[in-house]
């Protein structure tokens, strides 16, 4: 009996060969409105917070209606080539603009696809002369495109400013030598602990150092800022950004992302992102219902504020119970609890199965042995009741947790 099997017997019956990989399998309902976070999984319905819907767009009716009208208009081929070669049109031109008005700079490049993006950025941004000082707890993506870089690279400690001083001391001195340049690479929101990068006080130390700043504000776009234009907003420092990411999708439930930039930076990126050059364009049905849920972002500002309820309401009624949510300042929200792997997978199942509440859950070697966290995901269209419900149920396995129950010589004797 192997580990998935010792745990479905005490908490929810056999688990299928299949469902041990692909822990089974979502249907989304079909609704007129927005999507529901209550899905039905393996046939039953859940409360989930592992979705990529922060301002409820993904089933908004007018999303829907305008992915529908530019699939039928367009189909799903047009257009067909490259941007800079046959797959430009206004409505791609005209969405950049509007995006990098959005974010307070000068020009956008749509991209394909984020994660891909992010990577293509860095590698077309610096050569082998250049130098690379970027936190260390940044995304895949970013990390993927430090080890594309010919050249030096220096890490600096989890928003820890004496330690990025050090590294850009280090940077600084092999520039004098190589006539390269500095990119500084940090994030507006980390998706993992909530926390928000230090970009002002990065912003700030410009006056010291010479370096350009790039910032993968994935999870900031679009639910940070006074109008949701990003974690620089937020924290007024706009004008020190030298490069901007964002993605499509998160808060904009969609798919590709943009960078955005001055003029000159962006016309280097178009022709030189390999990623780009080389693949077909954003299809139009994405690129016209881009455009509905950019206009509801912007003229819709309730729903960011029903994001932020729910946020808000959800960590404080966490912290009130005694839960550990770590230093988040945004509106992800990672629980940090102590256990095993075992302990860790027989809880999440029991909170699936027969709590009917689905959430992510990281642990080593993302994480220190001995660790657990259970990262819940605020959107628009949670409500109060799912807080509470959630809020119960935590509560409970927590106490499971404490007394031993999810320990595995306890459930094979269950």
């Amino acid at each position: 009996m192997d580990l998935f099997d010792k745990i479905s017997k005490n908490l929810g019956g056999p688990i299928g060969q299949h469902q041990k990989w692909s822990h089974g399998y979502f249907s989304f309902p079909k609704l007129e409105g927005e999507i529901a976070p209550h899905m039905m999984f393996n046939g039953k319905e859940h409360l989930v917070w592992s979705l990529n819907n922060y301002l409820g767009l993904a089933n908004h009716p007018e999303v829907r209606q305008a992915d529908a009208q530019a699939a039928a208009d367009y189909g799903m081929a047009y257009p067909m080539g490259a941007r800079m070669m046959s797959g430009n049109t206004k409505y791609h031109e005209s969405l950049e603009q509007g995006l990098a008005e959005f974010v307070g700079m000068e020009d956008a490049f749509l991209l394909n696809y984020g994660y891909q993006g992010m990577v293509s950025i860095i590698d077309t941004l610096v050569d082998r002369n250049d130098v690379i000082v970027y936190d260390a707890e940044s995304h895949a993506c970013i990390i993927d495109g430090v080890r594309l870089h010919m050249g030096k690279r220096f890490v600096y400690q989890h928003n820890d400013i004496a330690s990025f001083e050090k590294q850009m001391e280090r940077a600084t001195k092999l520039t004098e030598q190589s006539g390269g340049g500095i990119l500084v690479i940090t994030e507006g929101v980390f998706g993992m602990s909530g926390a928000q990068g230090k970009i002002k006080e990065i912003v700030d130390l410009k006056s010291k150092y010479n370096f350009r700043l790039l910032i993968d504000d994935a999870h900031g776009f679009g639910t940070m800022g006074k109008t949701g234009a990003g974690t620089h907003e937020a924290q007024d420092c706009i004008e020190g950004v030298d490069v901007f990411f964002g993605t499509f999708a998160k808060s904009m439930a969609g798919i590709g992302a943009f960078v955005a930039a001055k003029k000159d930076i962006i016309a280097y990126l178009r022709y030189n992102m390999r990623s780009q050059t080389f693949a077909k364009a954003l299809p139009m049905p994405m690129v016209m219902g881009l455009h509905k849920r950019f206009e509801l972002l912007k003229s819709q500002p309730e729903l960011r504020e029903k994001l932020w309820l729910i946020a808000t309401t959800l960590q404080n009624g966490l912290k009130e119970r005694g839960f550990d949510i770590g230093n988040t300042n945004t509106m992800v929200t990672p629980v940090f609890l102590k256990g095993d792997l075992f302990e860790a997978t027989s809880l999440t199942r029991d909170l699936r199965e027969n709590y009917g509440i689905f959430c992510s859950i990281v642990v080593y070697p993302v994480i220190p042995k001995g660790l657990i966290v259970l990262r819940l995901i605020p959107t628009a269209t949670h409500s109060l009741e799912d807080v509470q419900r959630t809020l119960d149920a935590y509560s409970e396995v927590a106490q499971k947790l404490k007394d031993g129950f999810y320990k595995e010589k306890n459930l094979e004797l269950a």
